[in-house]
């Protein structure tokens, strides 16, 4: 309510009506141990008609390679790196198409129990909230002198008066590096006076990567990654071996 993401309108209107459900998961941290149970209100983007209440869909996220570029760039010239969050990112990007929904199940209007939500922003779910969040951030970054990259449009570069950023782009994770740690700090205020943003400080955790500091460099590793992988797949206490595979059984 206080994003303004919705208004109540009449159901009267004649169009596509989108449902709506909360979801539950709980989010872990690295060593495996619960960081905090989440709740997030989504829309039933799978009942949405091309054409009708959604167009564009495709929203880019960063390269590896480009990443690898970037922390190559900091470390080797010393600056300082800082990994942002985007508190409910897709809240923040506006909807170009009218678009119609349920109102959420618990927060039915007591006045208006009939009425129906017309979105004025992105919603998750839907098909579109990815690209006009990136289309959102994009706009804001433009105008704070940043150029975005013609080999990748989630790289943004800052290169005025002697001043060099990088801020790296992977839906609402965010890595900021720069040469003046002044400028940073004054870019990361008004980022976080545009949009809800989460200062985690130094990136340890990226795009399933730890990034460990060591004394020549950093360490990545996806010992995280693989964990969650083989707890997944029930191979949590499986004995490591050469080759996954039986040495004595013959291929035709």
């Amino acid at each position: 309510m206080n994003n303004g993401t919705w208004t109540l309108v009449p159901n009267d209107i004649g169009k596509n009506l989108v449902g709506c459900k909360w979801r539950f998961r709980i989010k872990r941290n690295l060593d495996g141990s619960i960081s905090r149970h989440k709740v997030r209100f989504v829309a039933k983007g799978y009942t949405q008609t091309p054409g009708l209440d959604f167009k564009e869909t495709f929203s880019s996220v960063v390269k590896p390679q480009t990443k690898k570029v970037v922390l190559t760039i900091s470390l080797a010239s010393g600056w300082s790196l800082h990994q942002l969050d985007v508190n409910n990112a897709f809240f923040q990007g506006q909807l170009s198409e009218e678009f119609y929904m349920q109102q959420p199940l618990g927060f039915i209007h007591d006045d208006f129990p009939s009425h129906i939500c017309k979105l004025k922003k992105a919603i998750y779910g839907l098909k579109q909230a990815p690209h006009a969040w990136h289309d959102a951030l994009k706009e804001f970054v433009l105008s704070c002198g940043f150029k975005m990259s013609l080999s990748d449009s989630s790289l943004f570069i800052y290169n005025k008066e002697g001043i060099q950023a990088f801020l790296l782009v992977y839906v609402d994770d965010l890595i900021l590096t720069g040469s003046v740690p002044i400028f940073l700090k004054s870019f990361m205020k008004e980022l976080s006076n545009q949009f809800s943003i989460k200062c985690l400080g130094y990136p340890h955790y990226f795009l399933g990567v730890e990034l460990i500091p060591a004394s020549d460099g950093l360490i990545r590793s996806q010992h995280g990654h693989i964990r969650n992988l083989l707890q997944t797949c029930d191979m949590a206490g499986a004995k490591p071996t050469h080759t996954p595979l039986c040495t004595s059984t013959p291929f035709n």
